[in-house]
């Protein structure tokens, strides 16, 4: 009696509504953890960007009014 290899084929996994509900939630939290930090450094350096142009626009029209100083310069804040 003569044996036949028997071939194994990897099994596919199926996708499943389950799955594709933890990799969302998984990217979400994990999107949350890193864009934080990144989002909060971005936002501190363009304040400060935004700061050192508004005192510089006041220091170069410097005696001027107030007002005209706001609608050149704007806010620092």
């Amino acid at each position: 009696m003569q044996e036949t290899p028997v071939t194994h084929r990897p099994t596919e996994r199926q996708i499943t509504r389950k799955n594709l509900f933890s990799s969302l939630i998984i990217g979400l939290v994990l999107g949350t953890i890193a864009g934080t930090p990144i989002g909060w450094f971005t936002h501190r350096i363009y304040a400060q960007q935004r700061t050192a142009q508004v005192l510089l626009c006041r220091q170069q029209s410097f005696g001027l009014p107030e007002a005209d100083l706001q609608a050149r310069c704007g806010a620092p804040y």
